[in-house]
């Protein structure tokens, strides 16, 4: 029996890259894992299908965020996919909570990990009304209201992951947008914490460095990878599951008494700066 067994997650942006593997993660550890995506099916079926060949288990769902009603669109596809998995209709309980809580799995959720996210690059001369308009869409609004109208599901004693970025820790001109929206995310975590502690929810955030996946092609150079593995005190690049293993603990029981916690993941990046 794993530490999430009888657990339910969800992880948005989860058919690829680092939500593919704290999907894959958080379904080792015997959650039901509810894999949201986009665009990209076949991804989210190949992680659904990678997670039942490891024992586990999963279903998939899609919605777009950083549209309006994204958020209530994303929860209507939540509640019709785990109805059909578990026979059961979504619930929740406490502060913000619409319904008695529920206990096990059936129609409400432990676990919430907000993974879904999009670049943004360009000195800010540079960045055009709409591209800003459409990073802090998808970064910041989405995960925000996603748990507004997550909570009546969201078990009392869950868990909210949030995923930030080691951007905001330093200066990084060209991702003006990006980082300012990674860093609403990180005081949207602390707020919730303290808002979401008498019902014993904790909410975290993890901060990733530079980590190779399919959304940085410019790894394939050699000599570019090399440059990014030097940030590191490791002197590598992040994988995928440097991140999903710090995200697991924080989704289990062991991680009751860590909130209001913003973890870097960066492998010591920018130490000696």
């Amino acid at each position: 029996m794993g530490k999430l067994s009888g657990k339910t997650a969800l992880v948005t942006g989860g058919s690829r890259g680092i939500g593919r593997s704290i999907a894959e993660r958080l379904g080792s550890e015997g959650a039901l894992v509810a894999v949201h995506y986009a665009f990209n099916e076949q991804a989210a079926k190949e992680t659904v299908t990678a997670i039942e060949q490891a024992g586990g288990r999963a279903f998939s769902l899609r919605t777009e965020l950083g549209v309006p009603g994204d958020a209530e669109a994303l929860w209507a596809a939540f509640d019709e996919g785990i109805g059909e998995f578990t026979g059961a209709a979504g619930t929740g309980a406490g502060p913000g909570a619409d319904a008695d809580a529920g206990t096990g799995e059936g129609g409400g959720l432990d676990i919430l990990v907000n993974n879904a996210g999009v670049a943004g690059h360009g000195l800010i001369h540079e960045v055009e009304e709409a591209d800003f308009d459409r990073v802090f869409a998808v970064n910041a609004k989405a995960p925000f209201f996603v748990i507004k109208h997550g909570l009546k599901r969201l078990r009392d004693g869950g868990r909210i992951i949030n995923i930030s970025s080691g951007v905001t820790k330093v200066a990084f001109p060209g991702m003006t947008s990006y980082a300012a929206s990674k860093g609403a995310v990180e005081v949207l975590t602390l707020t919730l914490a303290q808002t979401l502690g008498e019902r014993g929810i904790t909410v975290n955030a993890v901060s990733p460095g530079t980590i190779e996946t399919d959304i940085h092609p410019w790894m394939a150079d050699p000599d570019a990878k090399a440059h990014a593995a030097s940030f590191s005190v490791f002197n590598r690049v992040g994988q995928p599951a440097d991140v999903a293993d710090v995200v697991g603990f924080l989704a289990s029981p062991d991680a009751r008494w860590v909130t209001g916690q913003n973890i870097d993941v960066s492998g010591g990046s920018g130490l000696g700066l």
